[in-house]
This record gives structure tokens, sequence and C-alpha cells, in this order.
């Protein structure tokens, strides 16, 4: 018999939410639907807008965090005829990236960062970025719509003179969802949660903290409920947020997830 019979897995994703659930329902367990992503928009005209002033703002570093992030902002530069002009404007500066998604994006480009996180997290990025001194330097820090306050921490104490680049905006989840998946897991309702991005631990931790109920979430996580992480990223996320016991596959894949909850179990 499967060691998730009889547990309920609660779902915080969007995405494949089906073939999840189906996995879950193989092994016995019971998906609990709680989809905490919120809505990603692309923000064209202020892209564009912020794009025009990186190549004329002489900045002394480029960090990219996403892949996707960094892909977006030079196919928007192609689109508005600064696509070679964004390219050597970062060669010309230091460049950092967080994830072997980015470096690759970064490749295609011809760019080779000089800083590299050692883990996929942004505390890792942290610790090779620390370095290096920042001290009034320039920053043009691309996010994915998803805050990284460890990362703005460190460039606020290295009094860096930073910009964030935003090429995707999320708009919050449903509150009753993110109140109701709360008080499960405080209750203990849930026997583990499953998270497949970092904007869905953000925004859970955020409604707790809003709530007056982060201790009693991080106590529920650190007791009867399992963290599960789609990879390294989300789990370096929900980390951040004071989760000391994540579960994650050495692969990033969802599949993979829940195969290693599946394995966490049995060794319990």
């Amino acid at each position: 018999m499967s060691q998730l019979a009889g547990k309920r897995v609660a779902l915080a994703g969007s995405r494949k939410l089906e073939e999840i659930s189906q996995i879950i329902t193989n092994k016995g367990g019971v998906p609990v639907i709680r989809p905490s992503q919120g809505t990603a928009i692309l923000d064209d005209s202020k892209l564009e807008d912020d794009l025009r002033e990186l190549v004329g703002g002489s900045y002394d570093w480029f960090v990219f965090t996403t892949g996707i992030g960094t892909d977006i902002l030079y196919r928007t530069a192609e689109k508005i005829g600064i696509g070679e002009e964004f390219v050597k404007t970062i060669k010309e500066a230091k460049v950092a990236a967080r994830g072997y998604k980015t470096v690759n994006t970064l490749k295609k480009l011809g760019i080779t960062p000089i800083v590299r996180d050692d883990d996929g997290s942004t505390a890792g990025l942290v610790r090779s970025l620390s370095a290096y001194d920042l001290q009034h330097s320039r920053v043009a820090l691309q996010l994915h719509g998803d805050p990284a306050p460890r990362l703005i921490s460190f460039l606020d104490e290295q009094k860096a003179d930073y910009k964030e680049i935003l090429p995707y905006q999320h708009i919050p989840p449903n509150k009753d969802i993110l109140e109701q998946l709360t008080q499960e897991i405080v209750s203990g309702e849930v026997d583990a949660v499953n998270f497949t991005s970092t904007p869905q631990a953000r925004f859970l931790f955020s409604f707790a903290r809003e709530k007056g109920l982060l201790q009693e979430v991080l106590t529920a996580f650190s007791t009867n409920v399992v963290a599960v992480a789609v990879g390294k990223v989300t789990a370096a996320a929900l980390k951040d947020e004071g989760v000391e016991r994540v579960v994650f596959p050495e692969t990033e894949r969802m599949g993979s997830a829940i195969v290693a909850l599946e394995k966490y179990y049995s060794q319990d």
C-alpha cells in the first residue's frame, strides 16, 4: 500500500491540477484543490519604458532571477527595436544570474554571468554576490512579478542604487481560498501542501502574517503538515519564509514532487 494512502494533499498551484490530482488519487491520497498562485499579467507599456531607461541608464550590474523573465525582456526589447542595444548594454556591465534556466537564456544571447547562485536559490545568489562590493553601484534587478525580499535587503545593506524590473505582475489569489487553506494547515485538516512556484508561498505566508497566524502555520509545518516543493527554487522560498522542513525532488517536476512526498512518508 502507498504511504500516501488516506493523506490529504492540498495543491496550491493552478496548473496541471487534473494530472497531479490523478497521481495522488492513484496512490490512495486525497487531492485538495486550493489554488494560491494568483494571476500573472504582462505590463507591456511600463516594461517598454523600463527597457529604454535600462539601455541609456549606465548600470554597473544586471541581476537576472528567472529565465522566462530574462527572455521576456529581450523579446520586448527586440519588439521596440532596441534588442541589439539591450544585449550590448548588458555585456558592458557585470552580470549575476540565479538558476540554470536563467543562465541558459543568457547564454543564447552570448552573455556569461560572472556571479551565479550555488544552489538555485535567492539565498545562494546573495552568498555569491557577497564577494563583490556593490556599494553605490547602479543595479538593474529583474524579478518575475514576485518580490525577492532577501535580495532586496542585501542590496539595501550594500547601499546599492537598484531598479526593479518586473515583466509580470501577480494579482493575489482569492482571499477566501487563502483563508480556507490557512485554517486547514493550522487545524491539521491537510497532511501536506504542494507548492509549485514561489508566489504561492509568498501569498500564503503574507496572508498568515496579516491574520496573525504566522507562528501557528510555521508550527504546523514543523509538526504534522509537510511542505512539498516542486524544486529547489520553490523550496528556498519556503525556507525564506521560515519553513525548516521542505520535501522536494532533485529533478524539478510536479509528479516527482509527489513521489518525493511518498518517499518521505515511507521513511517517517
